[in-house]
């Protein structure tokens, strides 16, 4: 592997719950798509927090609380410059891609002008479903769906019918489909919007770990951005929003923090982000968050997408040598994940079987419901891959798969 420049043996070592096992054999992880594991360097940066420093922030002028303000905002920088953001307060923490999107949901979509459109597309995860369903009722907006193809394509011809068919306010498509794979050419999706005088939501919860992101050059009007997803702690996340929109729209949520005045009469806001961080942050895990995106800078995000594409490859071929395997998303630009049913085979059986050698994949519908529809299945099993993976352990999985198939015949 000539392009690639780490040891993924060396790296294996800063992860330690890839060393334990399940059912008394050496676990497997592939269910990154769900949530990625910690190294060591974001686990004890989250403990030195807690262990040294722990204090509130932004509100104190005592030490612990300037540490942990310092520590806090100098995440918020490194994720801004990750994502090549033009301003550090562009980037609003929040509990994860989830809530993100519920923020533009709720702020943003309460002032376009009544009758506007809201366009998602046939590939999204329930959360960027469902928020612009509640978002349409309550603001009297109407929905609209990029179809797709069998192999996981979205047909842009028709996006671009339905980018004129109203006045369309926003469009909402994630990057990385989380249950099929596919790589949505969002640059091209966000200039066709941008023409049709729409602003465009991109869900990165799956791109930001494998790939490198530039919200400016992608053009990209809101970004949300998953922290467990990417080496970092649950429960945080961060919103990208360019700053003049952010300014343009009300707050979210109301309490301390993200005001500047306040009596029982009148309230003013505060300047970005704040206005959108109402309440005690997660500070723990904004600084855990900052902490693992350093830590893929430092192997290189470059690099992590070409070692992927190499386990997807050897995984997908590995997985039609079986020949009783169908799998679901055929894009010519994938993400590390396979979605499969094995001939005759519930995947809720295929993933329990597996369990029992130690190797975990998601079965299920991925919270993306309407995918199966599509395909008229009940399901898939969804084996998703990470730069701390290796080639054996697909090895391992294939053959614990084929034992599952055999048992379940």
């Amino acid at each position: 592997m000539n392009t690639i420049t780490f040891s993924v043996d060396h790296i294996r070592k800063d992860f330690p719950i890839l060393s334990v096992t399940a059912h008394g054999k050496p676990l497997v992880y592939f269910d990154n798509a769900a949530t990625s594991q910690k190294p060591i360097q974001v686990i004890n940066c989250i403990s030195e927090y807690y262990s040294l420093y722990n204090s509130n922030v932004h509100r104190g002028v005592h030490t612990l609380s300037q540490l942990a303000t310092d520590a806090m905002e100098s995440a918020r920088q490194t994720i801004a410059h990750h994502i090549n953001a033009a301003h550090s307060h562009e980037i609003i923490f929040v509990r994860g891609v989830t809530e993100a999107i519920n923020l533009v949901a709720f702020s943003y979509l309460s002032i376009v002008p009544k009758g506007s459109q809201i366009i998602i597309s046939a590939l999204e995860h329930h959360s960027n479903i469902v928020p612009w369903q509640l978002a349409a009722e309550r603001y009297g907006l109407i929905l609209n769906v990029i179809p797709m193809d069998t192999a996981g394509v979205l047909d842009l011809d028709v996006y671009e019918i339905l980018l004129h068919a109203h006045p369309t306010a926003l469009v909402a498509v994630n990057h990385i489909s989380n249950a099929l794979g596919t790589v949505n050419p969002v640059k091209k999706m966000i200039q066709m919007a941008h023409a049709a005088g729409a602003v465009v939501l991109v869900d990165g919860a799956q791109s930001v770990p494998h790939m490198q992101v530039d919200v400016r050059a992608l053009g990209a009007d809101f970004y949300a951005i998953s922290g467990h997803k990417s080496c970092g702690p649950t429960g945080i996340g961060a919103l990208y929003g360019r700053e003049d929109l952010l300014n343009a729209m009300p707050p979210f949520m109301g309490g301390g923090e993200m005001i500047r005045t306040v009596s029982y009469q009148h309230s003013t806001w505060a300047d970005l982000p704040f206005k959108f961080e109402a309440g005690t942050p997660n500070i723990a895990g904004a600084i855990g968050f900052g902490e693992a995106i350093r830590y893929l800078q430092g192997i290189g995000l470059d690099n992590i997408a070409a070692y992927e594409k190499e386990l997807l490859e050897y995984a997908t071929a590995s997985l039609m040598d079986l020949e009783v395997i169908t799998i679901y998303g055929q894009a010519p630009e994938k993400a590390s994940l396979i979605s499969f049913n094995a001939d005759g085979c519930h995947p809720y059986d295929i993933g329990t079987l597996l369990d029992q050698y130690g190797i975990a994949v998601r079965t299920g519908h991925h919270c993306a419901q309407p995918i199966m529809d599509f395909f008229q299945i009940p399901g898939t099993v969804r084996a998703s891959f990470a730069f701390y993976n290796t080639k054996e352990e697909i090895d391992r999985f294939i053959q614990a798969l084929k034992k599952a198939i055999k048992m379940l015949k």
